[in-house]
């Protein structure tokens, strides 16, 4: 009797050990596909700015956060337009990346493939490409300054202390 409990434990935490190792998420680089769309995404934002507003997406916070904004406020881009909401979350993620030092990867997990923000040296993960997305498409309001600022301090205590700090 004993050594059939101590089987079906043995039994049991080899199923529990191998679960957990097939739920952990793969990790890797873009692929030069990944590189390309999202540098169409990006110029298709880009593309949208300069016909509608005469501005342009460069980068800067502030600038490319108006943009955004003003591409949802004006009703540029909708609900229905999934492509075009991932591509705002892509303009938003790289702003994140340049301030906070992230770097984009591929996340790969039970629910899929997703392009997201990586802190270097951690296991510390952003999600922008859906963050406006998702909002738009459950008809919530969308502050994109606000969203930013959200995941830039929900992000920040993550980052490593650089050396000798």
């Amino acid at each position: 009797m004993i050594r059939t409990c101590k089987l079906t434990l043995l039994c049991l935490s080899l199923l529990c050990f191998s679960a957990q190792a097939a739920a952990e998420p793969r990790v890797s680089q873009l692929t030069p596909v990944d590189l390309e769309f999202m540098q169409n995404q990006r110029l298709s934002i880009d593309e949208l700015a300069r016909s509608h507003f005469g501005q342009q997406i460069n980068g800067d916070k502030a600038n490319d956060l108006s943009i955004i904004q003003k591409l949802l406020d004006r009703g540029v881009i909708d609900a229905e337009q999934t492509l075009e909401l991932q591509a705002l979350g892509l303009v938003l993620g790289d702003l994140l990346a340049a301030d906070l030092g992230m770097v984009w990867v591929i996340y790969e997990d039970k629910l899929g493939r997703s392009r997201a923000l990586r802190m270097p040296k951690t296991d510390y993960y952003l999600f922008p490409v859906t963050m406006i997305a998702r909002r738009v498409e459950a008809d919530a309001p969308v502050d994109a300054l606000a969203v930013y600022d959200k995941a830039y301090q929900l992000t920040l205590p993550h980052k490593p202390a650089l050396p000798f700090q």
